[in-house]
């Protein structure tokens, strides 16, 4: 099993993009989980066994090395996310209190782009709608749509590569995940929500991450 333990950085770094372009490089296309762990046995786009052993979250594009200088290039599985559109709402602070503290109590992540927020989808669709259906100020549009898993992360991570055709620069898409610039919405009760990372940074087996990350099964949104 080839096993891909030295991260070189993102394919459009120059250096990187030049070792790129003399190579024939594996593919592998991640989880949100696996990509969070330091250690996973996966399957490259071809069907070969692949071991990840790196010590970082892994981002869409990163550029990964097996010790016989293969080099894999890493991709993200979307995600679907409920998309409010507030663009057209006429919104209450009370209401939007009320919306951040009702969605906060339901430990839903929340990003913020421009005039929407998004959260992804923790179980179905239906029963998303069903729980902000009487929440939702008037105005305010909701949809679906596949998302980066780093939509959500939290830090401040430079996320201006992106394999899904948005920016992912703070700037355009600021995260609501807790400081001065990043708040989460958990309403006015000071509701603090922490993420848990499956971060095992040991020296343990190569966790089985299930094969490749392929949800085309899905009902696309």
């Amino acid at each position: 099993m080839l096993v891909a333990d030295t991260y070189l950085g993102h394919r459009d770094d120059p250096d990187v993009a030049d070792r790129l372009a003399d190579a024939d490089p594996l593919r592998v296309t991640l989880s949100d989980t696996d990509r969070r762990r330091s250690r996973v046995r996966t399957e490259t786009v071809g069907g070969q066994d692949l071991g990840v052993v790196v010590a970082r979250d892994l981002e869409d594009g990163d550029v990964l090395e097996t010790a016989d200088g293969t080099l894999v290039v890493v991709e993200l599985a979307a995600v679907k996310a409920l998309v409010l559109g507030f663009g057209d709402a006429d919104v209450t602070a009370t209401d939007a209190l009320a919306l951040g503290h009702a969605l906060g109590n339901r430990h839903w992540d929340l990003a913020v782009r421009g005039t929407e927020a998004l959260c992804p989808v923790p179980d179905s669709r239906e029963r998303m709608e069903a729980t902000v259906a009487d929440l939702l100020p008037d105005g305010v549009c909701t949809r679906f749509e596949r998302v980066p898993p780093t939509t959500f992360d939290d830090g401040g991570a430079d996320h201006s590569h992106d394999g899904y055709g948005q920016a992912r620069g703070h700037d355009e898409q600021t995260h609501a995940h807790g400081s001065d610039e990043q708040t989460r919405a958990h309403g006015s009760d000071g509701h603090a929500h922490s993420h848990v990372r499956d971060h095992d940074h040991g020296g343990g087996p190569i966790e089985s991450g299930g094969g490749r990350a392929d949800d085309a099964t899905e009902d696309e949104p």
